[in-house]
């Protein structure tokens, strides 16, 4: 991480637009704060890219697209990165943001930033217009930092996913396990999707309802590990004696949320992050201070 980020701060000295890329399903909690930190540092702007919002739910991608619009540098767009025509915008957008570069002395200079797995070298191919970045399905596929020219008076500088090394809230880490940012050996595919079930649950019923044939009704009964459970029986996931099969269950949740098959979700809004933040904060303070959570101190 140290060598990432001393090599990112490097480059960034000669970029005139740092393209962010982020999940839009998740984009605070796909985002790594490093780069934020490194940005304003050297008062660079951002284009901010909510990829994959043909996944995410439109309204709270509408919601994100406020927030960050509102923050002083930032430009946010909704694109997905597969599709050619939203990413051949990207560098108007960025020439938008560093007009200086209009004078035709020297090139716009471009820096692609983000986590493992949130399209950033889908995003590279696309805009090449040739594969020149391995893509795939799993975090950290880019190993390495590549300067290209993007055609006449253009380039592009794409950089490893960088995470950062203390995830602050457990929920950030859930999240982004279910969106296949952090690979599978650092979680348990079980806890993920208990996790990523009681969002469901609070916030889509009727997609869960459409895709696993479930009564909304019963439903509302259930928690995150319930859904599982459901999903399990379902799908008829059985071990040797007829008990569930609860870890293929798991996968099975979580690979129809990554494909997008249960519908358009967003696992956190603005609002949601907003409390999110505030019940994790109170409770560490109450960890701290036991008599502040009603202890009896005398």
């Amino acid at each position: 991480m140290a060598s990432a980020r001393k090599k990112a701060a490097e480059a960034m000295a000669a970029i005139d637009v740092v393209i962010e890329v982020t999940d839009a399903r998740l984009p605070e909690a796909s985002s790594n704060p490093m780069i934020a930190e490194l940005r304003r540092f050297r008062s660079r702007p951002c284009l901010k890219l909510l990829n994959k919002s043909d996944l995410a739910d439109p309204a709270a991608t509408k919601a994100w697209m406020e927030f960050y619009n509102r923050q002083p540098g930032v430009r946010a767009v909704a694109i997905s990165a597969k599709n050619a025509a939203e990413a051949a915008r990207v560098p108007a957008l960025c020439r938008q943001l560093a007009p200086h570069r209009d004078d035709g002395t020297k090139p716009l200079r471009m820096m692609i930033m983000g986590i493992p797995n949130v399209g950033k070298s889908t995003l590279m191919n696309a805009l090449l217009k040739r594969k020149v970045a391995k893509v795939g399905d799993e975090p950290a596929v880019t190993k390495h930092q590549q300067t290209l020219d993007l055609g006449p008076g253009m380039t592009l500088t794409d950089t490893p996913g960088m995470m950062w090394p203390k995830i602050d809230y457990d929920a950030d880490g859930y999240m982004l396990a279910a969106s296949h940012a952090i690979g599978r050996n650092a979680v348990i595919d079980e806890e993920v999707a208990a996790f990523l079930g009681e969002i469901l649950i609070a916030r889509y019923r009727p997609l869960l309802a459409a895709r696993y044939r479930l009564e909304p009704a019963t439903l509302a009964g259930f928690d995150g590990p319930a859904l599982v459970e459901a999903v399990g029986r379902r799908r008829g996931c059985l071990v040797k004696g007829g008990g569930l099969d609860l870890e293929k269950a798991a996968q099975i949740l979580l690979q129809d949320y990554r494909d997008g098959v249960l519908g358009r979700i967003s696992l956190e809004t603005p609002q949601t992050r907003m409390q999110m933040i505030a019940a994790a904060d109170a409770a560490r303070a109450a960890a701290q201070d036991p008599d502040a959570a009603g202890e009896d101190g005398g």
